[in-house]
């Protein structure tokens, strides 16, 4: 695992498949404390209903659940009209995540249904995160706002080149204009008005900006009803960025290994 800045807090990662490789230093003793495994659903309108599955699922095994709003961004633009909780399954989230969401982990992916029901009702991050506790570093060393948001627009640097302040993470992290900006005091903008702005603070940046939304209007899940006549307006939404890897002048050879397995996997993975 590649060592973090020192003088940065790191609250979270995510490990894939690496299994005790995740004790390695500086994080000795980590992967005792998370735990072997998470399992991680993505909440669709076909799938709403099954949460207390998938919670007795995790519970069965030892693992830790994770829900994650769906976003209409990667492939998720693709599917998003089609997939995304309709505004009755909304209040049905909200409602299982007020009696279990201490059992699980959501990280800011609802705090735009906190107008719902009382202030601090919602375990998780009450805000959006992108810039302020998260971001993303693709495969070239881009880093993005939020994992979310892979768009020009959302690029704050690059870990392996100078923008004007510096490389490395660090430098990225802390000066990058972009990340300035949203860490700054947001404007209402059109939820100025909604009594309801200071539990949802407008809502996800980037299910608005790839639905075309502007970033200072209203959610276009707005549990009030204001995302639904912004999306029936004529928009156009962005496309996100699909390739994160550098193109080659040739192609790279690579050698299959021929060789039968030292040994056979110890139990099948179904």
């Amino acid at each position: 695992m590649a060592r973090p800045p020192r003088s940065t807090t790191r609250s979270a990662a995510r490990v894939v498949r690496d299994g005790g490789a995740c004790s390695a230093e500086p994080g000795r003793g980590g992967f005792g404390e998370t735990g072997a495994a998470k399992i991680s659903v993505v909440v669709t309108r076909h799938n709403v209903g099954q949460l207390d599955e998938f919670a007795a699922l995790a519970s069965r095994y030892g693992a830790t659940l994770r829900i994650t709003r769906l976003r209409p961004s990667g492939r998720g633009a693709d599917v998003w009209d089609d997939l995304h909780p309709t505004a009755a399954q909304q209040v049905q989230l909200y409602d299982w995540l007020v009696l279990n969401g201490e059992r699980v982990l959501t990280g800011d992916s609802f705090f735009h249904l906190s107008p719902l029901g009382e202030s601090g009702a919602l375990a998780g991050l009450n805000m959006c995160g992108a810039g302020r506790v998260v971001c993303l570093i693709d495969p070239v060393g881009d880093v993005y706002a939020c994992p979310f948001a892979i768009h020009d627009r959302f690029l704050a640097g690059n870990v392996l080149c100078d923008s004007g302040f510096g490389t490395g993470f660090e430098n990225v992290w802390k000066n990058a204009p972009l990340f300035r900006e949203l860490r700054e005091p947001q404007s209402a903008g059109a939820c100025g008005s909604c009594g309801h702005y200071d539990s949802c603070r407008g809502g996800c940046m980037a299910a608005k900006f790839f639905t075309g939304l502007p970033l200072d209007g209203p959610d276009p899940e707005c549990v009030q009803g204001h995302g639904a006549p912004a999306l029936a307006r004529q928009r156009e939404a962005p496309r996100p960025r699909v390739d994160h890897s550098r193109k080659t002048s040739r192609p790279v050879p690579l050698t299959l290994n021929v060789r039968p397995p030292a040994r056979l996997c110890n139990e099948s993975p179904l």
